[in-house]
């Protein structure tokens, strides 16, 4: 019996297993080649022994939160996925303990509606409160670092410790998850600090940023912001000052509408895709000498 059976047989009491499922149906892209092995849980103590499970049987594990932010290889993902819908939430006043799996977006206009700021600006952002964590997510002059208090990080030996958020170094869309520092960890949930304020202003407030997020970014299929916007200019402006506005290889696109917004417009291949980033990357640095860091991860098997 290979690993990967093995590491089956001891999955299965936790969640839906799945073999060879296509990432696709799984990503905000619409892209990606299959998973060996695809788990949905639905609890953090569910995620936390699928986590313990791969680690004694030598799998790499990915863990898939909504499928935004990242770019899957069209070969997929070797060893095992875990599709985490660990959702448990808690609140004791200001104070909110939640699992990773749980939608940023839902949970922040959720916190709207009960008169909990801090999070008004996140109410239009994909992904989950793990992923958020790990890119310190933000918005409109906001970030997951101004509110995170400190968050549960399971040990690839299985043992679970909170952790302080001053500890996870978090900056622009980065921490010590984006710089390797803490590989073959995983979030499990986070404590929030939020604040005290009148619903029905939070709640005009997410409007607005609703408006304003419809009239700028296009519709459609895509991981959201491709670049990070680097000190010099907004990456879109960057972009656009190239030609590559429009620009198309095969079904993958840069928006017309927004030029930092890479686009699936039918059935485009993970490789195309990465060619419109790296040749952006390339001109802008020819041009202007900037080096555009990605948002967007690539993941999984790329040759």
């Amino acid at each position: 019996m290979s690993a990967l059976e093995r590491l089956a047989a001891a999955l299965e009491p936790l969640g839906e297993l799945r073999s060879a499922e296509p990432l696709a149906r799984h990503t905000t892209f619409g892209i990606g080649g299959p998973a060996d092995l695809f788990l949905t849980v639905r609890s953090g103590e569910a995620l936390g022994r699928a986590l313990t499970a791969a680690a004694d049987a030598d799998v790499p594990v990915f863990i898939l939160g909504s499928g935004s932010n990242i770019l899957v290889a069209d070969a997929g993902i070797r060893g095992l996925v875990i599709d985490n819908r660990a959702r448990a939430e808690q609140l004791d006043g200001p104070t909110a303990r939640i699992e990773s799996g749980a939608s940023f977006a839902a949970f922040a206009r959720r916190m709207c509606r009960r008169g909990l700021d801090g999070l008004t600006w996140a109410v239009g952002i994909p992904g989950t409160l793990g992923g958020a964590v790990v890119y310190n997510a933000g918005a409109y002059g906001g970030c997951l670092a101004d509110v995170l208090r400190r968050v549960r990080i399971q040990e690839p030996s299985g043992r679970a410790e909170w952790v302080d958020a001053a500890d996870l170094r978090l900056v622009y869309r980065g921490s010590r998850f984006t710089r390797g520092e803490l590989r073959g960890r995983a979030v499990l949930e986070c404590e929030l600090e939020l604040f005290p304020a009148d619903p029905a202003d939070l709640l005009r407030r997410a409007a607005a940023f609703d408006e304003k997020r419809l009239a700028a970014q296009p519709r459609g299929r895509s991981a959201g912001s491709t670049f990070k916007n680097p000190p010099e200019a907004p990456a879109w402006k960057l972009i656009d000052a190239v030609g590559m506005r429009g620009m198309r290889r095969g079904d993958a696109a840069i928006s017309d509408k927004h030029a930092n917004f890479f686009v699936n417009e039918g059935n485009a291949a993970a490789a195309d895709v990465r060619w419109l980033i790296e040749e952006a990357r390339r001109r802008v640095f020819e041009r202007f000498g900037i080096r555009l860091e990605t948002e967007v991860e690539f993941v999984g098997a790329w040759t």
